[in-house]
């Protein structure tokens, strides 16, 4: 029994392996198609530029203000907060007078049709946008000049049903916000390009920033379909992915602006992706299993029959590891947050895999001061609190 698991634990730590060279190949494949997809033929249908809002985000006056240089002949941005005295509103105000030549609406209000309270802004966005193809965005990224071009491009394909692009990171340079862009960026991207390549295509949106056209939207039922989830990004894109549509990955031309955040706030933060992402695809959630590699090499130094056979294992996870990293992070992504910091690697591996494993045992979370359960599906329910804790809170303050 105990050689049985022991040769259980050394088979089954290969896995992680396996996976990290399935991200180099998978790597290696967008770079080549990327490459061969290249066009001088410029495509700039009109634009429309959705940006729901709520709160300040580190550096918001230069995030909104990336949208104002943008490169382009024909777009208009759109914001909308719900509340006239979010902070977010001065900050956009102040930018749009000093960009007046920009076509530019700042909404204020949206009928509460969900608990999403950016699907419920994004809903009225669309019906107020004058052109046909949208792009919404994140307030918390920070956009290139040839942001709107790189989006176009994808929709000269009519097989496009939507898109969205890669990010770099811009971090403020403490080790939370390092881990996180370890996280967010480099290991969300490289299990993407793995699954793209192995599904055949994409059937998900990452939404920091993502594009469609009016007439696809309205075909998987608009944003109002989403309006009790959370993740409206992957319902987009696999509704479109349903409906027989293309989802397109455009290389990188903006930046995810990372919060200034304690350990405590990261560690809630990263436990509510995970709940949410196992309510949407638990079978891929389970998965995730065999992407830790710290895990399974410990547990293959410890289970293996000789030292020599168990530092075999450290060393391939250490070099795979650090190599995926590497080439996604900064070969595919070209981001300078990753090529400082992707030692850090392991790190956080040792953090995510627990909070993988909380993930299991936790069906709520809590997003933008409000608690919330997942039901499956992905559908959020609002956990109201009852009037005992209510008044319990308000007997502390």
């Amino acid at each position: 029994m105990v050689t049985l698991l022991r040769w259980t634990i050394l088979i089954a730590a290969l896995a992680p392996l396996v996976y990290y060279i399935l991200v180099l190949l998978a790597a290696r494949r967008f770079a080549r198609d990327q490459h061969t997809a290249r066009s001088a033929d410029p495509f700039t249908p009109p634009i429309s530029v959705l940006k729901p809002i709520r709160g300040l985000d580190r550096n918001a006056r230069e995030n909104f203000a990336s949208f104002f240089r943008l490169d382009y002949p024909v777009y208009e941005i759109l914001f909308c907060a719900s509340d006239p005295d979010d902070p977010a509103v001065p900050v956009v105000e102040q930018v749009m007078r000093e960009f007046p030549h920009v076509p530019v609406r700042l909404l204020i209000g949206a009928e509460p049709l969900g608990v999403n309270d950016r699907i419920n802004k994004l809903c009225r966005l669309a019906r107020e946008a004058r052109y046909d193809l949208l792009v919404i965005t994140d307030s918390d990224v920070r956009v290139e000049p040839e942001f709107l071009r790189a989006f176009a491009a994808a929709f000269r394909d009519p097989r496009t049903g939507a898109a969205m692009m890669l990010f770099r990171s811009d971090v403020d340079g403490s080790l939370v916000s390092r881990l996180d862009c370890l996280g967010v960026g480099n290991d969300f991207w490289s299990s993407a390009l793995v699954a793209i390549w192995l599904e055949g295509g994409a059937r998900f949106i990452h939404g920091a920033a993502m594009a469609t056209r009016r007439e696809r939207l309205a075909e998987i039922g608009g944003f109002e379909a989403m309006v009790h989830h959370q993740l409206d990004d992957f319902l987009l894109g696999h509704r479109m992915a349903r409906a027989g549509h293309h989802v397109a990955l455009v290389p990188p031309a903006f930046w995810m602006v990372y919060a200034s955040a304690g350990w405590r706030e990261y560690l809630r933060h990263e436990l509510m992706r995970y709940v949410r992402f196992r309510h949407v695809r638990p079978a891929g959630y389970a998965g995730m299993l065999f992407t830790y590699g710290l895990p399974w090499s410990l547990a293959a130094v410890a289970a293996a029959p000789s030292a020599s056979v168990g530092l075999a294992y450290l060393v391939a996870y250490l070099l795979l590891r650090y190599v995926s990293v590497w080439v996604v992070g900064v070969g595919v992504l070209d981001d300078p947050a990753v090529r400082r910091s992707w030692w850090l690697a392991p790190l956080r591996d040792a953090v995510a895999f627990p909070i993988w494993l909380a993930g299991f045992a936790s069906q709520r979370f809590r997003w933008r001061g409000q608690e919330f359960r997942v039901e499956k599906g992905g559908r959020l329910v609002p956990v109201v609190p009852s009037a005992r804790a209510v008044d319990e809170r308000a007997s502390r303050r």
